[in-house]
């Protein structure tokens, strides 16, 4: 079973929505959603909309909360957990170990089994405030990267996002427990 997590990069929803229905096809998915990913409406859709195609395309109910995140360490294991769009400010707190929402413990948890943890990223800070910390996670064990590049290098000079149509090959890579390569896309 693979975990798919998706946070608060709502802009990315779209495409996060189209690799997660690729992937049903092939594996059985426990969708997870950050309480803001799960609660929040923006310009890029109401939130409703959001849960009624994820659960409607993984056939079971999102997990939602740190209590049903939790049972993912001692009860649940998945395959790997794909954190799909993952924002810098989700990265950053598994960098730190704070674990504080449904997405962060669902990591922690995976981490805690020595399973993979598969991660998209989408955040406007990359480059900057969150390097720190993309950097830091690539260097722990059982972290990986879906390959990323800079999304609109003038316009928004620290923004990075990964290549949504290598996350199969970085799926395929993690599992093995290795890292797709290149990581960074061009």
């Amino acid at each position: 079973m693979i975990g798919f997590c998706m946070t608060g990069s709502f802009c990315s929803f779209s495409k996060s929505l189209a690799v997660l229905e690729k992937l049903a096809e092939k594996y059985e998915i426990l969708p997870i959603m950050s309480e803001n990913a799960y609660s929040l409406d923006t310009k890029f859709g109401k939130a409703e909309e959001h849960i009624n195609k994820v659960e409607d395309i993984c056939k079971r109910q999102i997990v939602r909360t740190i209590p049903d995140a939790e049972p993912i360490g001692p009860s649940v294991v998945l395959d790997c957990l794909v954190v799909c769009p993952c924002t810098g400010n989700t990265l950053s707190k598994v960098a730190l170990g704070i674990t504080d929402t449904s997405a962060t413990m669902a990591i922690k948890a995976q981490l805690r089994n020595c399973r993979p943890v598969l991660i998209a990223l989408a955040t406007n800070d990359g480059l900057s405030g969150s390097f720190p910390n993309v950097a830091k996670l690539m260097q722990r064990k059982n972290v990986f990267f879906v390959p990323f590049a800079q999304d609109s290098p003038f316009k928004k000079k620290n923004s990075i996002v990964c290549d949504f149509d290598k996350l199969q090959a970085a799926l395929d890579a993690a599992l093995e427990g290795e890292q797709l390569q290149p990581i960074l896309a061009t």
